[in-house]
């Protein structure tokens, strides 16, 4: 069990915080062809359908939910959290104990005569080498940023790892763990200073969680086996094979979960096709209430006077964003595009959670959350800035379902409301806007966020810290010292007054505009056993069973 003991050369970490939200994650299905379709597939088999795709199977190079769902399967972690977990405790999945050795040092100790699918050892040498290799990759859409306090890593035996942190008494560090950081890789196949391809990950079979990959396709097929060789957390998997097949269109999804041809989808189905569902007496849609955000990035580089266009002004820009607040109604967008789905969303750390508040409905509009283009209109008068403001905005029609694109004509009309915006609105496909959001194509764009782990700093220190995973070149030395602090903090009433006057500068600044909170959703067969709502953020298909 993970070790959170206080005694005189260790310290408490903050686990279990008050009101964690709940999600679900797992779910998937029986069929006969490996996933291309027909259900009525054997025992040991399961296919699991989603529109979600892929970026890499190297977790140094990418940061998003239908990445991550591979990496769950296929990797082992250092520490998870329980199948039903309600608090999303980290525990030890391949770590036999983990706990803090001193304010800045966390010690691992591995199980022992742990491998991966290969044959290779996995030791403590793996385990540096994977830490080591994202904080040197460091790559745009990675997710190193979540070890932004990890100063180095040793290894001290075959079976013994200390982390070493820049700040003490981090609260988070074995949640990152859990998180997109933490999938722990073979030194003898992934290279320490880049990317690998995933062809080569896959020939490699550098696998070590709960299944390793038999086949691939990107984004059309994965075909998952069960690793005889994991002994981590999830236990062995109830159904030996498992296919994860990848949707261009949610139509189609629906079609073969209504039709039985999958035994189970998630990720994404339209609001109406949820409402339609619910009324489907062959499948069992499951939900429950999560952390899931949709917000607006800013890049502070190239939005509207960002500091390198040729017209720069910081408080220009400032107004800019502060008056795209004034003008949004986020009730409407829920109830006309989502059907209520999903809920107006106020602040930064989600409903739910300690800390979440209502910055953006207080300080903003007509300060009980319908818009106010009056004082937006005031706001850009004030600041010099000449109407209509014109801004490039861009959304993503395949990665956060087709209701996107719904829900961003909805905010052009919002925005230009009163003539104080003249929005160029534009769309891009996710493989290829993974790549422009981070290279400064975008001054303004669409981005989702499924929670790491259950814990209110996910929601800040991803976003504001300096080179965040953003990249949108938000830059605030306050906030940034905020976040440090609450991440050493113990107490947990003093830390959610922190989370509250992070947000509160960080909504003055508006780096990022926050939409709306929403659920997760999966539809299942009535007959699929496993599917599993809790707090890990993930999903699992080790529990699931026909």
């Amino acid at each position: 069990m993970f070790d959170a003991a206080l005694t005189p050369r260790r310290r408490t970490v903050l686990l279990g915080l008050a009101g964690v939200p709940v999600l679900l994650t797992a779910c998937a299905q029986t069929s006969d062809d490996g996933g291309d379709g027909g259900g009525g597939g054997s025992s040991d088999s399961l296919t699991v359908g989603t529109t979600d795709k892929v970026t890499a199977l190297d977790p140094a190079a990418a940061y998003d939910n239908g990445s991550s769902t591979v990496w769950t399967q296929v990797y082992g972690y250092l520490l998870n959290t329980k199948i039903g977990s309600k608090d999303g405790k980290p525990e030890p999945d391949l770590a036999e104990s983990a706990e803090f050795s001193s304010d800045t040092v966390f010690t691992v100790k591995l199980q022992e005569g742990l491998t991966f699918a290969n044959g290779n050892e996995l030791t403590s040498e793996d385990v540096k080498h994977t830490f080591d290799r994202q904080l040197a990759i460091a790559d745009p859409n990675g997710p190193s940023s979540l070890l932004a306090n990890l100063e180095s890593v040793e290894a001290k035996d075959d079976l013994t790892v200390e982390f070493h942190l820049k700040e003490p008494n981090d609260q988070t560090f074995p949640y990152v763990l859990t998180s997109p950081a933490g999938p722990i890789v073979d030194k003898d196949v992934f290279p320490a200073d880049k990317v690998l391809a995933d062809d080569e990950i896959v020939k490699g079979k550098a696998f070590s969680g709960a299944y390793q990959i038999a086949s691939w396709k990107l984004n059309e097929l994965v075909a998952f086996q069960a690793f005889d060789g994991y002994k981590g957390i999830y236990g062995k998997p109830k159904t030996s094979d498992v296919s994860l097949k990848y949707y261009a269109d949610q139509n189609n999804m629906k079609l073969d979960i209504q039709q039985g041809n999958v035994d189970c989808v998630f990720r994404s189905l339209s609001a109406t096709d949820i409402e339609d569902l619910k009324k489907d007496s062959k499948v069992a849609v499951h939900d429950g209430p999560g952390g899931e955000i949709r917000y607006i990035v800013f890049n502070f580089d190239t939005m509207p006077y960002g500091a390198k266009t040729k017209d720069a002004d910081a408080k220009k820009a400032q107004a800019v964003r502060q008056a795209a607040a004034d003008l949004i109604d986020r009730q409407a967008i829920a109830t006309s595009v989502y059907k209520d789905t999903y809920t107006p969303l106020y602040s930064y750390i989600p409903e739910g959670l300690p800390g979440a508040g209502d910055q953006f409905k207080t300080m903003y509009g007509d300060g009980s959350g319908k818009p106010d283009a009056a004082k937006a209109k005031k706001r850009l008068s004030d600041a010099g800035v000449e109407t209509p403001v014109k801004l490039s905005l861009q959304y993503n029609p395949d990665h956060y379902g087709s209701s996107s694109g719904d829900e961003y004509a909805a905010v052009k009309s919002q925005l230009e409301a009163g003539g104080l915006f003249a929005v160029d609105l534009q769309s891009t496909e996710w493989v290829q806007y993974s790549k422009d959001r981070t290279a400064d194509v975008y001054p303004a764009y669409q981005l989702g966020w499924f929670p790491d782990y259950s814990d209110a700093d996910n929601y800040l220190s991803p976003f504001f810290i300096k080179d965040n995973f953003l990249a949108n070149h938000y830059d605030n030395a306050e906030v940034q010292k905020l976040i440090e602090q609450q991440r050493g903090t113990q107490d947990a009433a003093e830390r959610e007054k922190l989370f509250v006057e992070i947000q509160d500068k960080v909504a003055t600044d508006v780096s990022t505009l926050p939409l709306l909170q929403g659920a997760q959703i999966a539809v299942s067969t009535k007959d699929l056993q496993g599917v599993t709502l809790d707090s890990s953020f993930k999903l699992r298909l080790a529990p699931l069973a026909p």
